[in-house]
């Protein structure tokens, strides 16, 4: 089965502007949100810019509440890790430059190739790239199209398991460097 952060690596890969951006298809989030992602890449406001679909109140049955918290955990988790405030850590809205995009790719390596839904990829690379990120928020509507493919559990222990590696990337080696 083809997966969500192979398509945003080859829909990059095949983009010809100098501003990427990320839309999910399921039409939960409204595409004329993507003019103020734009803006705010051009006007310098941040460098990698991160949809949160948790500031706005959300479009009844919009996300699930074991969704809504696991989201809430891991947002938390990743201010933490990564020492910039991230609110929602699988927005499938998203806006980088492309030059930016080009170092997060050529790092990849870094972290591996584990990330189906590519949004932790873009979020570590950033990080590691010491890109400035930004929370843009945007309002979440119940799914228009297709059906949900993330399964609480068996995503829910994957999104653990990045939140490891990143832990033992950022914080860990950073403590063990001062340790020295």
């Amino acid at each position: 089965m083809p997966r969500k952060g192979d398509a945003v690596r080859k829909g990059f890969d095949a983009a010809t502007g100098d501003v990427l951006m990320i839309l999910d298809a399921d039409l939960t989030v409204p595409p004329e949100d993507l003019p103020r992602f734009y803006q705010a890449i051009a006007t310098g406001k941040g460098e990698f810019i991160n949809g949160t679909r948790l500031v706005y109140p959300m479009e009844e049955r919009a996300m699930k509440f074991v969704n809504y918290l696991g989201n809430k955990f891991f947002s938390g988790l990743f201010t933490w890790l990564l020492g910039q405030r991230i609110r929602d850590t699988l927005c499938g809205t998203k806006a980088l430059e492309r030059d930016a995009y080009a170092k997060i790719a050529a790092g990849r390596a870094y972290f591996g190739e584990f990330d189906p839904f590519g949004d932790f990829d873009l979020l570590f690379g950033a990080a590691r790239q010491g890109l400035r990120i930004v929370d843009m928020p945007v309002r979440y509507r119940r799914r228009r199209a297709g059906v949900t493919k993330v399964r609480v559990v068996r995503h829910g222990v994957l999104l653990i398991a990045m939140s490891l590696i990143a832990f033992r990337k950022f914080k860990l080696a950073r403590w063990t460097r001062a340790w020295r």
